[in-house]
């Protein structure tokens, strides 16, 4: 077996999450070495000023930094390395403080990719190792970040790919800041926000149900942990479950009625999501009823893994 040893990051709104791995072209296997992340807040007020807060940008620095130590401490090439970011960094207007303090840190020129890329990237992530799983395609994958949600159908390769201003920090800045408990008021005008979004997406992927639905990232995989009632974050179990619709919206309305200190004693709860869970678990929801989809795949392997793969061509 002939491996390469690859470092990806991806840096999103809310989190900046390191891969190290070896993957394994021939077989299609992916052995982590280290798999980490930090909630780094990137998109913080974006939405509103747009532009990068000093403070966002220092938490992702300090991150970078550190995840510079331990790339070098697995012996990754810079050749090798990848760094891909997203929904925050594209919006914003000062985006060349972030690439020129990343560059610095780690050597390697911070990509910047477009909404349609980054869901090629997740799609790839996501599916590559569902064959196994008895899980047919089509597929219509989601990544719900913090800013932005991509959508991207298609079987062994992408038919059609869609990148939305939704995300679980975008929509708890516009509607639920400053607020211990979002009113019906609230909560329905983030729902029309959600449904304008799945209609823009919905011109170019088809959101039927005539699909294998799959969720990729932390709101997805968080809301999966309340549903099944782990004690703990459990990434073993939560990858690959299937959550069924009327699960999800239990989950959401628990959320959107929890105060934040009963959301942050949820036993699976990242500290770093507890004011922006409710909304992603809205938004969420909106697809699922969007779609028709009877359950939702659950996949830890999302554009992480893709951009791992995408430094072997």
């Amino acid at each position: 077996m002939t491996t390469t040893r690859v470092a990806a990051i991806d840096c999103g709104t809310n989190s900046i999450r390191l891969l190290i791995a070896d993957l394994d072209p021939e077989t299609g296997s992916v052995t982590d070495l280290d798999r980490r992340m930090v909630i780094n807040r990137l998109g913080q007020g974006v939405d509103r000023t747009g532009r990068l807060h000093p403070d966002a940008l220092e938490r992702t620095f300090a991150a970078c930094r550190e995840y510079a130590a331990v790339i070098a401490g697995h012996g990754v090439t810079p050749e090798r390395i990848r760094l891909v970011a997203t929904s925050a960094s594209r919006d914003a207007e000062n985006a060349s403080e972030f690439t020129d303090g990343v560059r610095e840190i780690l050597g390697v020129e911070p990509e910047v990719v477009s909404g349609d890329e980054e869901a090629r990237l997740s799609f790839v992530g996501a599916t590559k190792e569902l064959t196994g799983e008895a899980v047919e395609p089509p597929y219509l994958v989601f990544d719900l970040g913090g800013g932005s949600t991509e959508f991207v159908r298609g079987a062994d390769q992408v038919e059609a790919a869609r990148s939305v201003d939704i995300g679980c920090v975008r929509l708890t800045e516009r509607h639920f800041a400053g607020t211990e408990l979002p009113t019906a008021e609230q909560i329905e005008a983030a729902r029309a926000d959600v449904r304008a979004a799945l209609d823009e997406a919905a011109l170019v992927v088809d959101l039927t149900a005539r699909a294998t639905l799959v969720g990729l990232a932390g709101t997805v995989t968080t809301v999966a942990g309340i549903a099944l009632g782990l004690p703990a974050y459990d990434s073993a179990t939560i990858h690959h479950s299937r959550i069924p619709v009327a699960d999800v919206r239990a989950v959401a309305g628990r959320l959107l009625a929890a105060t934040h200190d009963e959301r942050a004693a949820i036993p699976v709860m990242h500290p770093g999501r507890v004011d922006v869970i409710a909304a992603g678990a809205l938004v969420l929801l909106e697809i699922m009823e969007r779609t028709g989809a009877a359950e939702v795949v659950v996949s830890e392997h999302d554009i992480l893994d893709g951009i791992a793969w995408s430094l072997l061509g």
